[in-house]
């Protein structure tokens, strides 16, 4: 296989124009095998944080864990995955192959171990070693593709990427719901195994056998990895239980927040000082990949903030189970699957920042689509919103990438590829956090601003309460005084409804403003050069 090469700039060339270049490299047939498997080991390992979101209630009932702790089943994945992503460019040091080839059939392994869990303590620990292995071919895979293809081929690499980074999290509640509805909760573990098993199979014939380099880390930046992955650890804890634990009022949050906040700023200058740091965050002063790191993270948040606020609406406004979920949400990811392989056409064709301010213009409107949500809002509703979703999200993913890592040295390419993955991921936490908060706090706003018009000086709310009580008498009730204590239980459940509609649109609202905001710092990224078309002029 070709060995681990600098990416190479492409020349720069007029606006619209295609640049001459000398024909790029031949891409063995071994280096396409091993992105493959890198890419559906990515796809698998993103496919596992969602899949399982769809199925949490099915799980919690089998292995007898109430609902707050029941949390910990994905929270526990979120964090062994966002820890391990920085950490995988220096693991990867000793032996890419050993790394890769051991981290993916662990992952399988212990995919297969979490549907044999008998109780909480047992999924929560099965859970985090997935997501440590798991975690390992998200960020291995984008290293392999910004160093062993050449520039021209980057953007094909790219693309298959970004079915990992954006089709994965939009296709997972489809597939969780349909395996959790016809087959069982379990069924969404075992559906890593023969996927699993070809990629294990597509990297070992692909990934070349290098002797073991353990020297290199023994010189690695401990101090480095202990402070960030207790920070990361505790941030994340604190994003993901923040707001069950009421934030700040829960003395846990308090201190965990404080935790995160020195390890990570003691991590931050540790990297700055460090001779040989485990991540070289001085590319982040780098134009393109700062704005791209930024761009990334708000994508993040949307991208995430998304598929979770969806599920939400449809089970708690319109009663959905997990299938009819995942029949929504697939509109979101299916045409990714048609758009996604012509992206590297485009970038042939049209300036890169184009598409992304395309793609994030796109993403943005769809969000904006369904702030004026009704109680019928439903399928129909929702459909050409998350086509045009799709579209967004197609367009953005491959082109940011390239344009973000321009440039990058091979030496530089575990750093990229841990920060760009892990920001990402961190923004995801970040969207969740804030949009679980702000929608209770946006419910009970409108459900104050509700109430206001509903008195019972008011004659239309007279009316509607002695139709209510009426009502419940022919049905059975024979006790007036108690069909009308129902009438105004049934009042308030109608304000309280009508106020999460609103709330979940002011929801979609914010998703929208975070990608204008993306859509800004992709404006700000330097146009690197058309990128090469492989030696077609």
């Amino acid at each position: 296989m070709t060995t681990l090469q600098p990416a190479i700039d492409a020349m720069p060339a007029g606006e619209g124009e295609r640049s001459v270049t000398t024909p790029a490299p031949a891409v063995s047939a071994k280096t396409w095998i091993a992105i493959a498997g890198a890419t559906l080991g990515a796809f698998m390992a993103v496919l596992n944080i969602q899949i399982v979101n769809a199925s949490l209630a099915d799980i919690q009932g089998a292995i007898g864990a109430g609902i707050d702790d029941g949390g910990w089943i994905s929270t526990s994945y979120l964090i062994a995955e966002i820890v391990v992503i920085p950490l995988s460019g220096w693991l990867a040091q000793a032996s890419v192959r050993i790394y890769l080839l051991t981290n993916a059939t662990l992952f399988l392994v212990f995919s297969a171990a979490c549907a044999l869990a008998q109780d909480l303590s047992q999924m929560i620990v099965l859970r985090a070693v997935q997501g440590f292995t798991g975690g390992v071919l998200i960020p291995m895979a984008f290293t392999l593709i910004i160093t062993l293809l050449p520039k021209a081929k980057q953007p094909i690499g790219l693309a298959l990427f970004a079915i990992s980074a954006t089709f994965a999290p939009a296709i997972g509640p489809t597939i969780g719901g349909y395996l959790t509805e016809n087959w069982g909760w379990q069924y969404i573990f075992y559906v890593n195994l023969v996927p699993g098993a070809v990629m294990i199979g597509l990297l070992f014939v692909s990934l070349e056998s290098q002797p073991m380099k353990l020297s290199l880390l023994r010189e690695g930046d401990w101090a480095g990895i202990a402070t960030m992955a207790i920070g990361l650890a505790a941030l994340q804890t604190v994003l993901e239980e923040g707001n069950k634990d009421d934030w700040f009022g829960s003395p846990f949050i308090v201190k965990l927040s404080i935790v995160a906040a020195i390890a990570l700023s003691a991590f931050l200058w540790i990297e700055l000082a460090a001779r040989k740091p485990l991540l070289n965050l001085r590319l982040l002063a780098r134009r393109n990949f700062g704005f791209g790191i930024l761009a990334n993270f708000l994508l993040g948040i949307a991208l995430y903030g998304s598929v979770f606020i969806l599920p939400v609406y449809l089970s708690r406004i319109q009663g959905y189970n997990a299938e009819q979920i995942g029949m929504v949400l697939a509109w979101t990811g299916l045409p990714q699957l048609l758009l996604i392989p012509l992206v590297p056409q485009l970038l042939r064709r049209f300036d890169a920042r184009l598409i992304i301010g395309v793609g994030f213009a796109l993403f943005a409107a769809s969000n904006f689509m369904n702030i004026s949500m009704t109680n019928d809002y439903a399928t129909d509703q929702l459909f050409w919103p998350n086509v045009v979703r799709a579209f967004g999200q197609a367009l953005v993913f491959a082109p940011l990438s390239a344009v973000a890592t321009s440039g990058i040295e091979a030496e530089n390419a575990g750093s990229a590829s841990g920060l760009f993955n892990m920001m990402r991921n961190l923004g995801g936490a970040v969207g969740i956090a804030l949009l679980q908060t702000l929608l209770t706090k946006r419910e009970q706003y409108h459900s104050n601003v509700l109430m206001q018009s509903v008195s019972l000086l008011e004659q239309a709310t007279q009316a509607r309460l002695e139709k209510l009580t009426q009502y419940f008498m022919n049905h059975g009730v024979t006790d007036r005084i108690d069909a009308a204590h129902r009438a105004y239980v049934a009042i308030g459940k109608i304000v309280q409804k009508q106020a999460f509609i609103l709330a979940f649109g002011d929801m979609f609202y914010l998703l929208g403003v975070a990608l204008i905001v993306a859509l800004a710092a992709s404006m700000m990224l330097k146009k690197p050069g058309q990128i090469e078309t492989g030696g077609t002029h």
